[in-house]
């Protein structure tokens, strides 16, 4: 295997980096440290996703095995990293304490619709706790994106402005006297955009995927309220029977207009007024 052209480059690499000014070390270190933040997040939110997917797929196959919503609850199985057995776990939790509401020593047959309320809003909070815990750490991400190519641009013109400013002194404007500083120059905007690129594609892909994670744990709320709901939630019988009679009545009694009319002329018409005789 020939190494003179990795050697080569390393050479140029070296002597750029000697040529170029304390700034844009500072800014190339910069960029360095922010590189290795960005990966590490990237590796991390890549494993925590698949990690998260995997626990999911798992445990919907046992949900599903379920006969009552509250089965895993009963059993006091914990999953750690799954964020579905998270929201179940609260929602449930919410649940068994509404069926329980007054003291009770075992749950109650069904729950209210107020009650139900305050399960659903529990698992709201949990979807969004949920969400927010999948996405912690893209922010870091999205500085690098759009941060890395304007450290180095920064970089790039200190280090042009620092030439010509060396160039004036000299008196005298040659490749030999230019090249050098130029070079180093551009090597923070070249830096910048080593950071940026990666990110910017491993951004789009963790956004993607935590969408995806997101509808998963409505459709999984929803899917969970409407078990709870057919399991436990019953309508009142005298709030249904009231809500019957009422549209009973509305529909059979004639308006006050309408029965008015009928009772003064039953066709409906009114004679004319008669001529007096003259």
């Amino acid at each position: 295997m020939d190494y003179s052209g990795n050697i080569l480059a390393i050479a140029d690499l070296s002597y750029v980096w000697a040529k170029a000014t304390i700034e844009g070390k500072g800014i190339i270190l910069l960029l360095g440290i922010l590189s290795a933040f960005a990966w590490s997040v990237m590796a991390a939110k890549v494993l925590q996703i698949r990690r998260a997917k995997r626990l999911n797929e798992f445990f919907m196959i046992e949900f599903k095995a379920q006969a009552e919503v509250l089965g895993i609850f009963d059993r006091r199985i914990l999953v750690e990293g799954c964020p579905l057995f998270t929201i179940y776990r609260e929602g449930s939790l919410e649940l068994d304490q509404r069926l329980k509401l007054g003291g009770r020593p075992s749950r109650a047959d069904s729950v209210s619709l107020k009650q139900m309320e305050h399960v659903k809003g529990a698992l709201e909070r949990t979807v969004a706790d949920q969400a927010l815990k999948l996405e912690s750490g893209l922010i870091l991400l999205g500085i690098a994106v759009s941060g890395a190519p304007f450290l180095g641009l920064l970089g790039t013109v200190w280090g042009v402005m620092s030439v010509f400013s060396q160039v004036a002194q000299a008196g005298q404007a040659d490749l030999a006297t230019m090249a050098p500083g130029l070079s180093a120059a551009m090597m923070t905007t070249v830096a910048g955009l080593l950071v940026a690129i990666p990110s910017m594609f491993g951004y789009n892909w963790l956004v993607h995927n935590l969408r995806v994670a997101t509808v998963e744990l409505d459709n999984f709320a929803q899917l969970l309220v409407a078990k709870m709901e057919t399991e436990f939630f019953k309508e009142d019988e005298g709030a249904r029977s009231t809500s019957v009679r009422v549209a009973r009545n509305t529909a059979v009694d004639p308006p006050a207009e309408i029965a008015a009319k009928d009772e003064g002329d039953p066709l409906g018409e009114v004679e004319p007024d008669q001529p007096h005789a003259s």
